[in-house]
């Protein structure tokens, strides 16, 4: 009888060790709105020019990872494949254009699976 009690508990207090070590979201989005507001802070002076300030943004906030390298590739390879949808989608508007951006990020995600 004692031992399923026993049981019980000692599967109840692991559960709080899981739950207390699971990352926080709100801590996490805090980190990130602190990295952006230093990366922002870093490219103020270039704040008007539209695509120096994107690409200092990118490189401050690719310095602050673990692994800048590695930030620094998949952030340009979004940006060529952005740039790449934005040509097939150029000529579209409103709920057509739409349907295009999202058919080719669907066709991006299904060549990830394949891979």
């Amino acid at each position: 009888m004692k031992l399923p009690v026993l049981i019980g508990t000692a599967l109840v207090a692991a559960s709080g060790f899981a739950f207390a070590q699971a990352p926080q979201g709100d801590e996490r989005k805090a980190k990130a709105r602190e990295m952006h507001a230093k990366a922002a802070k870093a490219c103020e002076a270039s704040k008007d020019k539209r695509e120096e300030y994107r690409e200092c943004m990118r490189r401050e906030l690719c310095a602050q990872t673990k692994d800048p390298a590695k930030c620094e590739v998949q952030a340009k390879e979004a940006m060529a494949r952005r740039d790449k949808i934005r040509e097939a989608c150029k000529d579209k508007q409103g709920d057509a254009r739409r349907a295009c951006i999202r058919e080719h990020a669907r066709e991006h995600a299904q060549e990830q699976r394949k891979k």
